[in-house]
């Protein structure tokens, strides 16, 4: 009985053994970083040497003047990333899988933002911007609008900031919504056709069917929102003053002062405050797939 047994045992435990390689590679490079992160945002470090002080680094980042604004911030800045990457995309697929000429030229050109290294979009986008020598205002002087100080203005460099996050991410949001429409079958959009076209098409089709693409993007701007750093601090360095500052800025310059352990403990709030908000956001995307 107990060598019958035995063979039995190992056959059920088998399947388990394929955990194993994502179970290491997630411990390596997830798990093991996460906790030391936390232990060393306890303490007063350096390359050589760390004394443990307890919270203190929390009390004092979460005292930073800085960080109130660095925190508003960061959240204008993701909801109107994700947002405008949705209003977007959205139409912009329906039209790059419509029966269009061209269409694949259209696509590539898309897409094209998403192949540019974002410090080169920055850095473009700086000089398209100067407020007396950039391309942009010198169309709009030509045209007779008014030529703002894109970076410059407190009022406008977060926004500005925020628009061509949203010109480099549009690709990757447009292609996840056209294989979203793409897996709709098509009588569904021949009977749309038959009822009333494009509002038809666009209401009662592919914003329900295509539901699970809207959420993807949702989720993966959001988050990209919430954790942007690159093209705010190639184009702005969050500034003027901490106008255009977010958390991931505020974290760096504490870093670049040599408060490293102040700088880790940033980190940590920053990924408590993505948990916080993302995984409520995630779990009620999930309860209204079960509801399809």
């Amino acid at each position: 009985m107990a060598t019958s047994a035995r063979p039995r045992v190992i056959m059920k435990a088998y399947p388990n053994w394929f955990y194993l390689p994502a179970a290491i590679v997630f411990g390596l490079f997830f798990l093991i970083p996460t906790v030391m992160a936390f232990y060393y945002s306890l303490t007063r470090w350096t390359l050589f040497d760390a004394t443990f002080i307890g919270f203190q680094n929390y009390i004092t980042f979460l005292n930073d003047p800085s960080l109130k604004s660095g925190l508003i911030n960061t959240i204008i800045y993701a909801v109107m990333t994700s947002g405008l990457k949705v209003i977007i995309s959205l139409p912009l697929a329906m039209l790059l899988t419509s029966n269009i000429r061209f269409k694949d030229f259209y696509r590539s050109i898309t897409f094209f933002p998403v192949l540019v290294s974002t410090v080169a979009v920055g850095i473009t986008f700086s000089m398209l911007m100067q407020p007396s020598t950039g391309l942009i205002n010198n169309v709009l002087g030509a045209i007779g609008l008014p030529q703002p100080d894109w970076l410059g203005n407190p009022d406008l460099a977060l926004y500005s900031v925020a628009l061509v996050d949203v010109w480099k991410g549009l690709g990757i949001a447009t292609v996840i919504f056209m294989a979203g429409i793409l897996s709709i079958p098509q009588e569904y959009f021949e009977a749309a056709r038959l009822e009333g076209g494009t509002w038809v098409k666009f209401r009662y089709i592919i914003i329900p069917l295509a539901r699970n693409a809207t959420f993807t993007v949702i989720l993966l701007s959001f988050i990209g929102g919430l954790r942007t750093f690159d093209l705010i601090w190639t184009m702005t360095r969050g500034g003027p003053g901490f106008a255009s500052d977010v958390l991931t800025s505020v974290i760096y310059k504490q870093y670049q002062a040599g408060f490293y352990g102040l700088s880790t403990a940033g980190n940590v709030v920053l990924f408590i405050l993505v948990t916080i908000i993302v995984y409520p956001l995630m779990s009620y995307f999930n309860r209204k797939e079960l509801e399809l």
